[in-house]
């Protein structure tokens, strides 16, 4: 789970295949489950092809028709017991150790914990956890925590430093040899 490449295009999953990432996680904000189901198929085809993990974003059901590997959910997301009864992977978002610590005792089996920096992709997001918060929650948990907001090349050794067992990408998607590279 080194590498999450979260993709809304195809181009950019394929360009994160390329280059080596071990997951594609596909979102598509603001979409209905069956707009989700019925643009997610080439995602399910190309990780499938690739041996590459395939998520969901926010959408239990989805990920089920799509027969996706796993889900992430948001720290205000419902399903996860739905996934957990199905068999999925569930990943679930923490800001601080308290919500990671929540989250693996609720059985997810990775956190996607930050955001570590400022990002553009989610202007409204909670304030930057920083180096600190990433190792904090990378403490608590005994369960891959996966770092994510502001990272890519030039930073996303940082997060590893810190206790992270991988990074996740959303700006960065398309530079996945450039980061594995990095790490």
């Amino acid at each position: 789970m080194k590498l999450h490449a979260i993709v809304s295009d195809l181009d950019t999953a394929e360009r994160a295949a390329e280059g080596g990432a071990s997951v594609i996680q596909f979102r598509l904000k603001g979409a209905t489950t069956q707009e989700v189901v019925d643009q997610g198929a080439p995602y399910r085809t190309l990780c499938t092809a690739e041996n590459i993990t395939f998520v969901v974003n926010d959408d239990v059901q989805a990920a089920l028709a799509l027969l996706a590997d796993g889900v992430h959910l948001g720290r205000d997301d419902e399903g996860a017991d739905l996934a957990l009864a199905a068999g999925m992977m569930l990943g679930r978002s923490a800001t601080s150790p308290a919500e990671a610590k929540a989250a693996e005792l609720e059985g997810a089996a990775y956190i996607g914990a930050g955001p570590v920096w400022e990002t553009p992709s989610k202007p409204n997001a909670d304030p930057p956890i920083g180096l600190d918060g990433l190792r904090a929650i990378s403490d608590a948990v005994s369960i891959p925590v996966i770092a994510i907001g502001g990272i890519d090349a030039t930073n996303a050794r940082d997060c590893i430093e810190a206790g992270a067992f991988g990074v996740a990408v959303v700006r960065a998607a398309a530079q996945t040899a450039e980061l594995r590279a990095a790490l």
